[in-house]
């Protein structure tokens, strides 16, 4: 008599691992061949990706649109550019992006506070204006909620042409404690749209990325805008109870989280 075989252990040794994987990203894995080549689909998607990316470096920014974005939050805001005073001269010369445009320069300076800024934030096109367009404005939604109350912010600063290191110009302009910088990161070929921060304790000229923490890839696929909120907060609270970012301070906010879970989890005696 023949032993018919058994349908379930086929299909399970059918089944393709790698098409479970990628719904847990958007890495191009597991993407099928045509002979030596890739799919035609494949080959457009990447494509488009290329070009999307591509698009996102070169397209500027809208400033008043997010100007009124950020305003709509509750946030004050004043506009600066740095000294690359175009797209080409921005992304020729980096060193451009990283310094004020004296301008500028002279408006902060000459901006009275009634009192220090203790966290100053700082808005950037960066290499990718499409991220700055669609996520500081729900992100800073998210900041506010969290932001001690005994803190002052002062106005949001939007930057026209910037790199991450103009943040600590502005910061010594108008004497914050810290700054934290939301800039458009790097476009790549699955997110043309990636925020990034940087968060500087005493901002000034000279420092470098060993200074700063960096809490990257903000968007609704990548880092969701409340846990980067509360990253961010957290650290800027450590940050002004140690007087220190960088290297000498470590995100530990999600180990804490973790720890005080586990606390109230446990069970009473």
């Amino acid at each position: 008599m023949t032993k018919k075989p058994n349908t379930t252990t086929l299909e399970h040794q059918s089944t393709d691992p790698w098409q479970q994987l990628k719904t847990f990203t958007r890495a191009r894995i597991a993407l099928g061949r045509v002979g030596s080549s890739l799919p035609t689909s494949e080959v457009l998607d990447f494509g488009l990706a290329h070009a999307m990316a591509r698009d996102a470096v070169h397209l500027a920014l809208d400033v008043d649109a997010l100007e009124a974005d950020i305003n709509a939050q509750q946030f004050s805001t004043i506009k600066v550019k740095s000294m690359a005073l175009d797209r080409a001269s921005y992304l020729l010369r980096p060193d451009w992006g990283r310094r004020l445009h004296e301008q500028s320069l002279m408006r902060l300076q000459n901006l009275s506070q009634t009192k220090p800024i203790d966290f100053l934030i700082v808005v950037g096109d960066g290499l990718s204006s499409l991220a700055v367009a669609r996520h500081v404005a729900p992100l800073l939604a998210e900041i506010r909620k969290l932001l001690p109350e005994d803190w002052h912010t002062g106005p949001v600063v939007i930057t026209s042409q910037a790199r991450v290191a103009i943040g600590d110009e502005i910061g010594q302009a108008l004497n914050a404690r810290m700054v934290a910088m939301l800039i458009g990161e790097r476009p790549g070929l699955s997110s043309p749209d990636s925020l990034g921060i940087y968060l500087t304790f005493k901002p000034k000229l000279g420092l470098s990325d060993a200074d700063r923490n960096c809490i990257s890839n903000v968007r609704p696929e990548g880092l969701q805008y409340a846990a980067a909120a509360k990253k961010l907060v957290w650290l800027a609270k450590e940050a002004m109870r140690l007087k220190v970012t960088g290297v000498a301070l470590k995100d530990e906010s999600d180990a804490q989280e973790i720890g005080s879970q586990a606390s109230l989890e446990l069970p009473k005696a």
